[in-house]
């Protein structure tokens, strides 16, 4: 059916959402967090290197390998990708007080969640 040119992007579609959908249903039952980046995040045109992020403004499929103008770094397309929506999804997980992420060992119910720790200098009593 995939191959029939009227149903393929309905098909492929339909097969992509029940995947996540069982891979939200299933890291939700392990207390994992599953993170979506957006469809036209660009993931490969950005430099991966740390204190970079340049951007390149175009990058057809048919380059598999480009350097950053500013760091001068070499990425492969698909390894820069993976390093982009590695750091992505890491920044997207990291709490700000110190509460640990998700996974198979953690156990929401042992431990709290991390409150928002400030001291507020004015205080009154009555």
């Amino acid at each position: 059916m995939v191959k029939n040119r009227h149903l393929s992007r309905a098909i492929s579609d339909r097969g992509f959402f029940e995947f996540r959908r069982q891979l939200q249903y299933k890291a939700g039952m392990r207390g994992a967090v599953v993170v979506v980046a957006d469809r036209f995040f660009a993931s490969s045109k950005t430099c991966s290197v740390p204190g970079c992020g340049h951007k390149v403004d175009k990058l057809p499929l048919s380059v598999r390998e480009w350097t950053c103008p500013i760091c001068g770094a070499v990425h492969d397309r698909d390894v820069n990708a993976a390093k982009n929506l590695q750091e992505y999804a890491v920044s997207y997980t990291v709490f700000a007080c110190g509460g640990e992420g998700a996974g198979s060992w953690c156990k929401p119910t042992v431990k709290p969640a991390p409150v928002k720790q400030e001291f507020n200098a004015i205080t009154t009593f009555s």
